[in-house]
C-alpha cells in the first residue's frame, strides 16, 4: 500500500449510524442503520413487520427525532393503534406531534406513484420527519405500469432521503420471486420469517443486504412480547472471535471441591478450562458440581445454570452434601439461575448467562445438564458450533467451567456422548460410572483427559456422604471395571486359592 493510499484510508470516516433502539438489532447491524439510507423489511404475514416499523418510529421519537408512518393498506389506523396498545414502547402522547400517521391508500389509487411521491415530499418537509416508514409497498408496486416505473419511484425516495436527511423503511410481504426490483436499489434488505418446525414455530431475522457495513451474518432468533420485538443474536456469530487470554505457565489450578479428585488431576482443574462430567442418572454429577461451587469466595464468585432442578431443590440437596454452598448463595457469592428446557431460545439463555457472568464477574460456572441447550433448539445441527463458541468465550473471560452431561447407559461396555463433537470442546473429561461387583452396585470415577497435563489414570471407587463425594481405593486385582461388570484378575484368583 502506498503512502497516498494509507493516508486516504486513514482519512475515511464510516457513515453515521441511526440506532434502532431495538434490543439485539443494533448488535447484528454492528451499530445501527446507516443514516439517510433506505431499507426494505420483508416478511411473511404475521411475522412482525408492522410491529417492527412502529417500534422503530416510537424509539426514534423517544430519542428526540420525528417520524412519519405512511400506510398503503386498507387497514384503519385506529385498528392498528389498538393492537399496538399492548406494547410497552407505545406512547399515544407523541401521536400527531412527533409521530404522524398518514393513510395514502386512496390517494395512490387516484393519483398513482407520482401523487404518492408528492405527498411524501410534502409531509417530510412539513413534519420535519427524520424517519419514514411506508407500510404496504406492494400496493405501490401494483400501481406501477412497469418495473422501470417502480424503480424510478424508489429512486425518487432515495433522493428524498438524502435531501431531507430522512432514513426510510419500506415494509412488504414476502414474494416468490428471488429478486424484486427495489432490492437492487435500496441500501439494505431485511427478512423476517415465521416458520413451523413440527409442533413448534419460531421467528427469525436475516440481514440479506446491507451497504456500508458488515453485519452478523445468518439468521437470528426474534421474539414478539409486551416489550415489542427483541432479537437474540446467534451465539456462533456473536462470539465468532473469542477474547484472547494470556495463560500463566505453569497454569494455576482451581479445586474441584473433592480433595482426592484434585490429587488425581495433578492439583485441581486448570484455571479457565472447561470440564465435562459424564455419567448416568444418579451417578453423582450434580453432587460433584455443587462441591465445585462450594469453593467459591468473594474474590471468586460462582454461578450455576440449572435446567432440570429449581434453586430450592438444589439448595436442599446442597444442604446434605455441600453444606457450605447455601450460605454462599444467601450472601450472593454464588448465584443460581434456573432455566426450564422447554420451548425457549438458546441464544436468549446463553445471552442472559453471559450478561450475569459480566455483572457478577463470575470465576466458577456450573452448567448442570448441558444438554438442556440442545433440548430447546429446533436446529440441532447448530449445537456443536454453539458449544464451541460458548466454551471459547468463557475461556477467554477466565471462567473455570464444569458441565454435567447425562449418558443413557447405566452399566455396560460402551459410553457414548449424546452429541457428537461434544467432548473435544472440553479440556478435561471426568467419567462417573456404575459397576457391579460381588452383587453390589458401586460408583466409579475416572479421569479420562486433562489437556496438556499429567493425571492419575486409575479407576477410583467413591461414595456420596454427608461430607460430599469421598474417593476410596482403586480396583486393584480387578479387570473390565468400566464394562460395568468387574472381574477378578487371574492373579487374584490364584492368590485367593
Amino acid at each position: 500500500m502506498t503512502d497516498t493510499e494509507t493516508h486516504d484510508h486513514a482519512a475515511y470516516q464510516a457513515p453515521p449510524r441511526l440506532a434502532s433502539g431495538i434490543t439485539g438489532l443494533d448488535e447484528i447491524l454492528l451499530g445501527g442503520f446507516v443514516t439517510n439510507g433506505i431499507y426494505v423489511i420483508q416478511g411473511t404475514p404475521g411475522a412482525g413487520k408492522t410491529i417492527l416499523g412502529n417500534q422503530l418510529c416510537y424509539n426514534h421519537v423517544a430519542n428526540g427525532g420525528r417520524a412519519l408512518y405512511v400506510t398503503l393498506l386498507s387497514e384503519q389506523h385506529e385498528r392498528m393503534l389498538a393492537n399496538l396498545q399492548t406494547m410497552r414502547f407505545f406512547n399515544p402522547s407523541c401521536i400527531a406531534r412527533e409521530l404522524n400517521y398518514v393513510s395514502a391508500f386512496q390517494l395512490l389509487e387516484r393519483d398513482g406513484l407520482a401523487g404518492l411521491v408528492t405527498l411524501i415530499r410534502r409531509e417530510i418537509v412539513g413534519q420535519g420527519a427524520s424517519m419514514l416508514v411506508i407500510d404496504g409497498i406492494l400496493a405501490a408496486e401494483a400501481q406501477a405500469s412497469s418495473a422501470l416505473e417502480f424503480k424510478k419511484f424508489v429512486h425518487e425516495l432515495q433522493m428524498l432521503a438524502g435531501a431531507g436527511d430522512c432514513t426510510m423503511f419500506l415494509l412488504t410481504s414476502a414474494r416468490d420471486q428471488t429478486v424484486a426490483p427495489e432490492h437492487t436499489m435500496v441500501d439494505g434488505m431485511i427478512e423476517i420469517c415465521d416458520a413451523a418446525y413440527g409442533w413448534r414455530s419460531e421467528r427469525d431475522i436475516h440481514i440479506r443486504k446491507f451497504r456500508g457495513s458488515d453485519t452478523l451474518r445468518g439468521r437470528h432468533a426474534l421474539r414478539i412480547s409486551a416489550d415489542g420485538i427483541t432479537i437474540f443474536p446467534r451465539i456462533e456469530a456473536l462470539l465468532h472471535t473469542p477474547p484472547r487470554r494470556r495463560y500463566a505457565s505453569p497454569q494455576p489450578r482451581v479445586s474441584s471441591g473433592v480433595a482426592g479428585l484434585d490429587a488425581m488431576l495433578g492439583g485441581g482443574l486448570p484455571a479457565a478450562s472447561s470440564t465435562l462430567v459424564l455419567g448416568p442418572t444418579g451417578a453423582g454429577k450434580t453432587s460433584l458440581g455443587l462441591q465445585f461451587l462450594g469453593g467459591c469466595t468473594a474474590d471468586e464468585p460462582g454461578l450455576m445454570l440449572a435446567f432440570y432442578e429449581t434453586p430450592e431443590q438444589i439448595l436442599a440437596r446442597a444442604a446434605t452434601i455441600a453444606s457450605g454452598l447455601p450460605p454462599l448463595a444467601q450472601s450472593g457469592i454464588v448465584e443460581i439461575l434456573w432455566q426450564s428446557s422447554s420451548e425457549d431460545l438458546i441464544d436468549r439463555v446463553a445471552g442472559d448467562l453471559l450478561a450475569r457472568i459480566s455483572a457478577q464477574r463470575t470465576k466458577r460456572l456450573l452448567i448442570d445438564g448441558l444438554l438442556g441447550f440442545a433440548d430447546m433448539t429446533v436446529q440441532p445441527e447448530r449445537i456443536p458450533l454453539f458449544y464451541r463458541a460458548l466454551a471459547n468465550e468463557l475461556r477467554g473471560r477466565g471462567v473455570t467451567v464444569m458441565c454435567t452431561v447425562e449418558v443413557p447407559e447405566l452399566v455396560g461396555p460402551v459410553v457414548q456422548p449424546p452429541i457428537s463433537h461434544l467432548t473435544p470442546v472440553a479440556e478435561n473429561l471426568i467419567l462417573l460410572r456404575y459397576v457391579e461387583q460381588d452383587a453390589t452396585l458401586r460408583r466409579v470415577l475416572s479421569v479420562m483427559k486433562v489437556r496438556d497435563s499429567a493425571f492419575d489414570h486409575r479407576l477410583r471407587e467413591f461414595d456420596i456422604t454427608a461430607e460430599g463425594i469421598v474417593l476410596g481405593d482403586g480396583f486393584a486385582g480387578a479387570q473390565s471395571v468400566l464394562s460395568g461388570f468387574a472381574q477378578e484378575t487371574a492373579a487374584s484368583d490364584s492368590g485367593s486359592g
